[in-house]
């Protein structure tokens, strides 16, 4: 299990913070949750491209394009954390549609 810690502000580069809100127009039709699976692709799609970076600058060393081994680690760190995130957000979003599936009508 992935334990998030909320004060930890820098593992994705997250850019306005707007999984949170939800913005509920003054006519009554609101577009938060549509809002908020755009921010989510957003974030899926920013993981996708640091795992390809990361892939990239492996098949960098191994070729013996790039010499440094210590940005290659830093981005394959950086890749890991960023998909250990990814799948703790993912494990809480089921975790919180199990619990609302769940309640009483």
């Amino acid at each position: 299990m992935v334990n998030l810690n909320p004060n930890v502000s820098s593992a994705l580069p997250i850019t306005g913070g707007t999984i949170g809100k939800t913005n509920a127009r003054s006519d009554g039709t609101g577009s938060g949750f549509a809002d908020t699976v755009k921010a989510v692709e957003k974030q899926i799609s920013k993981v996708d491209d640091i795992q390809q970076s990361s892939d990239i600058s492996i098949q960098d060393l191994l070729a013996g394009k790039n010499e440094d081994i210590t940005t290659v680690v830093s981005a394959v760190a950086k890749a890991d954390m960023s998909f250990k995130l990814l799948v703790g957000v993912r494990n809480k979003l089921i975790e919180a549609y199990k619990q609302t599936m769940n309640m009483p009508i």
